[in-house]
């Protein structure tokens, strides 16, 4: 049986990922320990279609400014409009499915570090 989401949940695990883009040293054990226990595949969904749409541009200047994190209300309402923008148009989800398969390439070593930091259980 597949768990669904509660918004609380999603929400938590979008708080969660968003740390992945911070420009100093991101503590990926720590955050993997947020999102254990969901669905691995839901999760990298959200990572990189709904949060790294919001998010990634923090990683992208020459010279990163001083960022300690995205404050949670900012975060979770930038990615709510993200998500209605794509949902009322083909075309910006016809654009946005690039951009998360961009997203997905770049920021691949992301999830490679999370993967890493989540234990195994048997």
């Amino acid at each position: 049986m597949v768990h669904i989401l509660t918004p609380a949940e999603r929400a938590k695990i979008q708080i969660a990922l968003a740390e992945t883009f911070v420009d100093s040293v991101v503590d990926y054990a720590s955050i993997a320990e947020r999102i254990r226990g969901y669905d691995i595949t839901v999760v990298e969904d959200i990572l990189y279609s709904e949060v790294a749409p919001v998010c990634f541009s923090n990683l992208e200047p020459p010279v990163p400014p001083v960022w300690t994190g995205f404050q949670d209300e900012w975060l979770l309402d930038e990615i709510a409009k993200e998500l209605k923008a794509r949902e009322s148009s083909w075309l910006r989800r016809s654009l946005d499915r690039l951009k998360v398969a961009w997203l997905r390439y770049r920021y691949g070593y992301i999830w490679k570090e999370l993967m890493i930091s989540i234990p195994v259980t048997p």
